[in-house]
């Protein structure tokens, strides 16, 4: 019975320090193997599927603006709050989240976004598999939009 405590004893002494992993040298070999981040993991560099494939932001435009906070007021605050979650995200900090042209394509194209977006789908699940309503904006109103989300502080 006592070799049998022992035994066990050592095995899981063994098992703890071969699971506290290597040195540096282990280290340095996991992260060599580690494959590179792609575009669809990195939320800032992962631009969505949809038709928008390069936004160039310039000076914020007020008058575009406006007219996007219009736009979401209508089609977009039944289920989201500028600046707290509700049903869906909130669009405050946006920018600093997601490029302008993922952000635009989840605009655009949200059913075919939850479908192959990484980003989307964990979205689709944070906010109950709630999927946003595609409200069938013409790019010019997603832009206006944009240039709303912009504003929100």
């Amino acid at each position: 019975m006592k070799i049998k405590i022992n035994f066990v004893i050592a095995l899981t002494i063994v098992t703890m320090l071969a699971s506290c992993g290597g040195g540096s040298e282990q280290k340095a070999a996991q992260t060599a193997t580690k494959p590179p981040m792609t575009n669809d993991q990195d939320p800032m560099t992962n631009k969505g599927t949809g038709p928008i494939k390069q936004v160039v932001l310039g000076e914020l435009d007020p008058a575009m603006a406006a007219e996007g906070e219009e736009i979401f007021k209508k089609l977009c605050s039944a289920c989201h709050k500028p600046t707290e979650k509700f049903i869906g995200p909130a669009p405050k900090g946006i920018m600093e989240r997601r490029t302008p042209e993922w952000i635009m394509n989840m605009i655009l194209n949200p059913e075919e976004m939850v479908k192959v977006d990484p980003v989307a789908k964990k979205l689709l699940v944070e906010h109950n598999l709630a999927p946003m309503a595609n409200q069938h904006l013409t790019e010019e109103q997603a832009r206006k939009v944009l240039e709303y989300f912009r504003t929100i502080r």
